[in-house]
């Protein structure tokens, strides 16, 4: 697939890698990206030699960095409506009941999450770091916050959604908490969650499938619940895109891990 994504299947082993492949823009999302990981899905409903999906990011710096910030998106001029680009970017929002198993390195933060949160589980290597920047410049984290609400405590959600860029999670914080299930050497988070995809695509399809139904089924009251509030939630909350900018150029680098 041409653009901003890479796939590569191997027919053997019944694994499928997405890579996000905007390396020099952190892996950041934009507007073609958004749309290749939409069809990308979808395509992969219909691959019966895919039973399993590693998700990742290319480089050694980040596995993605939310919605690259040049991206265009009109909004309407209601305090109900708010457009959110990322929102239909995971498996689950486009019906995809195969495992996905997201390998994180680097920084993975904003709307990074909208992936890792319709993940099964994450591996990350002990460079990864998790953060959320939107309280920072001026905006509401809402979709991002109902989706690791639903992976971390509560006050670990609150903590790193209200701190914004002043702190980043640790693999190893992230490890201690249940967001990453399992921690490796630098480098190794990719190579480790193709062998578990391998073991779980060597599984009967349908007991697999039917099993990620049934773990996102315990999930989708809250989601719908939280989601139903997340537009006007948004339009009332977000500074304008004018004073947004602002924040971002003035941010200041200084930040500490926990």
């Amino acid at each position: 697939m041409s653009g901003g994504l890479r796939i590569d299947v191997d027919k053997d082993s019944g694994v499928a890698v997405l890579t996000l492949d905007r390396p020099h823009r952190l892996n950041a999302i934009d507007l073609e990206m958004r749309d290749e990981l939409r069809d990308a899905w979808r395509e992969l409903r219909f691959d019966d030699s895919v039973r399993a999906v590693v998700l990742t990011g290319s480089g050694e710096r980040a596995f993605c960095t939310g919605l690259d910030r040049d991206a265009e998106v009109p909004q309407p001029n209601s305090p109900y409506m708010a457009d959110d680009p990322l929102l239909r970017v995971g498996p689950k929002a486009n019906d995809l009941w195969k495992p996905v198993i997201a390998a994180v390195r680097g920084m993975a933060c904003g709307g990074a999450f909208y992936l890792l949160g319709e993940s099964e589980f994450i591996v990350a290597d002990t460079t990864a770091v998790f953060f959320d920047p939107h309280t920072t410049y001026g905006m509401v984290s809402a979709y991002e916050s109902v989706l690791m609400a639903q992976r971390m405590p509560c006050g670990e959600v609150a903590r790193m959604m209200l701190m914004g860029t002043a702190e980043r999670i640790s693999a190893r914080r992230a490890h201690d908490i249940g967001l990453v299930s399992e921690l490796t050497e630098p480098g190794a988070a990719l190579d480790t969650a193709v062998r578990l995809a391998a073991v779980i695509a060597g599984y009967p399809a349908e007991g697999v499938q039917g099993t990620v139904r049934a773990l996102w089924a315990g999930k989708e009251a809250a989601l719908a619940a939280g989601f139903a509030q997340a537009p006007h939630l948004i339009s009332l909350g977000n500074l304008p895109l004018e004073r947004q900018a602002e924040l971002f150029t003035a941010r200041r680098s200084e930040f500490r891990t926990r």
